[in-house]
């Protein structure tokens, strides 16, 4: 018998701790279980083993170094889950601080200020552009004003454009074009959005429920107001 695998003379099966196939069997019925199969299978081998070649120390120790090893690695990957759950829930709690607070999230829909009669949004650069033009536009794609914000380094830029000869209560888009000389500059457009509430996804990352786009990870948002 090799150092890997348990055999029992009367039954024939084999054991091999550190197979695929066991380590889906260890996930499915526990720890504890595995334990118990295995030192049963070295029992009945040693009960059984050939006395004019008994298994040496050195086989029995190898064998039962690698399931405490199985083991180990199952017990571990148990804490880890723990631990993971664990953070998650402190990562919403601690972003329940976010709740009321604007932010700047991907997305190409303008925000609205009735009061003042302005429109804004922000747009993100990864270089420089010579040229930036706002394009505001209906939900349709109608083209209902342009603006030019001229030459603009690489970075976050907030827009501020008169909305007092857009149409009322007409939600509104607006797209990004940006050139570097003949060069095209792709832009990232973003708008502004209110928290209302803060959660978590299937993987345990912090998602943020914001008042117009909805479920939003947390990894889409690149300023808090």
């Amino acid at each position: 018998m090799t150092s890997t695998a348990a055999t029992s003379n009367l039954t024939g099966t084999t054991y091999v701790p550190s197979s695929s196939a066991d380590s889906k069997s260890i996930s499915a019925s526990g720890t504890a279980e595995a334990q118990d199969r295995f030192l049963k299978l070295l029992v009945a081998q040693l009960a059984n083993q050939d006395p004019m070649n008994p298994m040496d120390n050195a086989q029995m120790t190898s064998q039962i170094a690698q399931i405490n090893t199985v083991t180990g690695i199952q017990q571990l990957n148990d804490t880890m889950k723990n631990m993971n759950t664990q953070m998650s829930a402190m990562q919403v709690l601690q972003a329940g601080n976010l709740v009321g607070h604007g932010v700047l999230t991907e997305g190409n829909q303008l925000a609205f200020d009735t009061t003042a009669k302005t429109a804004v949004g922000a747009i993100e650069l990864p270089a420089k552009a010579s040229n930036v033009k706002i394009q505001v536009t209906t939900a349709g794609g109608q083209i209902i004003d342009t603006v030019s914000l001229g030459e603009l380094d690489a970075g976050q830029h907030g827009f501020t454009l008169d909305s007092s000869k857009y149409p009322a209560d007409t939600p509104l888009q607006f797209k990004v074009i940006a050139t570097n000389g003949s060069e095209k500059v792709d832009a990232v457009a973003l708008m502004r959005d209110k928290v209302v509430a803060v959660g978590s996804d299937a993987s345990g990352g912090l998602t943020l429920t914001l008042l117009t786009a909805g479920k939003t990870p947390y990894a889409n948002v690149h300023a808090v107001l």
